[in-house]
């Protein structure tokens, strides 16, 4: 309840007489008061005490004129000069103004040709909106928003891959490459196997710093990688923020036999450019690298030992052994 009500209901309680002479008072007409201070005059009385302070005003330069003519004082020059201020009066007299409304003539009226029709003002220009970039249901951005898809087909790959470089060198927070076809089919044959794992960030004099990934497929022609920090992602588990974002695209994959890639890291996430580039390095080590040398078919079959280890829940899982396999050059 608000504090005028509640005053309102005290008073009705209390003081009902009171209260209904207040709303009585309010509601009364204007000609039910009068000031107690107020006084009444003789508009009559005004106006003719207002024209003798007129006369007094003039009556002494009027005596002076008077005198300089020959005369006695200002009535006798009034009267010396009765022609004169009755041609004047005349004149002043506007014509038509002592006439009755039937015989003064009725006003002319506006000429139609002269006046300006009424216009309608014009409907508001309609705001420019800026162009929307394509993007997929998920908010993923295409390739044409990046480059023109159909004359870039055209292009061979080396100018296609100079293409895509300058594209993002202005930006420093970005990550761009491009691909072979067929390593990147190897890779994403891996990661619907194994659409999350974990990748080692190796800190100097801190150890090593454990990041998550996770593979999304938004559409047929773009497949996205989030990173973030194991640690948010425990604690905030699908609201983690990506620190970040990498996302393929395919669709130059079978007329030029490329995919390129673009991705981002976010600033004042606690990781920098190179850091991951790093990332990115390892990501294609343990889902894509092909093994040709006895050596790296050894490495190659301890990491994907890993990778089902981690997506098996396996507790003979070693963290040791990821960071080993993660800093070997192979």
């Amino acid at each position: 309840m608000k504090p005028e009500e509640s005053d309102i209901i005290a008073m009705n309680t209390s003081a009902g007489p009171i209260l209904r002479r207040s709303i009585w008072t309010v509601q009364a007409p204007f000609r039910c008061y009068q000031r107690r201070w107020a006084q009444v005059h003789d508009v009559r009385f005004l106006s003719q005490n207002q024209s003798d302070k007129v006369l007094d005003k003039y009556r002494a330069k009027l005596d002076q004129k008077a005198k300089d003519k020959g005369l006695k004082d200002a009535e006798e020059l009034k009267e010396a000069y009765a022609d004169k201020i009755q041609e004047y009066r005349k004149k002043a007299i506007v014509p038509g103004a002592n006439a009755p409304l039937n015989a003064q003539p009725p006003p002319e009226p506006q000429r139609v040709d002269e006046s300006i029709p009424y216009q309608t003002p014009p409907p508001p220009e309609p705001k420019q909106v800026a162009p929307q970039v394509p993007k997929s249901k998920d908010g993923i951005k295409t390739l044409s928003s990046f480059i023109d898809v159909e004359k870039t087909a055209e292009l061979p790959q080396k100018e296609v891959e100079t293409i895509w470089r300058l594209r993002h060198v202005k930006d420093p927070q970005s990550l761009c490459a491009v691909m072979k076809t067929d390593t990147f089919r190897r890779i994403t044959e891996t990661a619907r196997k194994h659409p999350q794992f974990i990748l080692p960030l190796p800190r100097e004099e801190q150890g090593a710093e454990i990041h998550f990934l996770q593979w999304t497929f938004p559409s047929p022609t773009t497949a996205t990688v989030l990173f973030t920090h194991l640690a948010e992602f425990k604690l905030r588990g699908e609201f983690a923020q990506p620190h970040t974002t990498v996302t393929h695209h395919m669709d130059l994959a079978d007329n030029n036999g490329l995919v390129l890639m673009e991705g981002r890291v976010m600033e004042n996430r606690g990781i920098s450019v190179d850091e991951g580039r790093w990332l990115l390095i390892c990501l294609q080590k343990f889902y894509g690298f092909e093994a040709h040398s006895e050596g790296a078919k050894q490495n190659a079959g301890r990491r994907k030992k890993l990778m089902e280890q981690f997506s098996g829940g396996d507790e003979s899982f070693k963290v040791e052994e990821l960071l080993e396999e993660a800093e070997k050059v192979p």
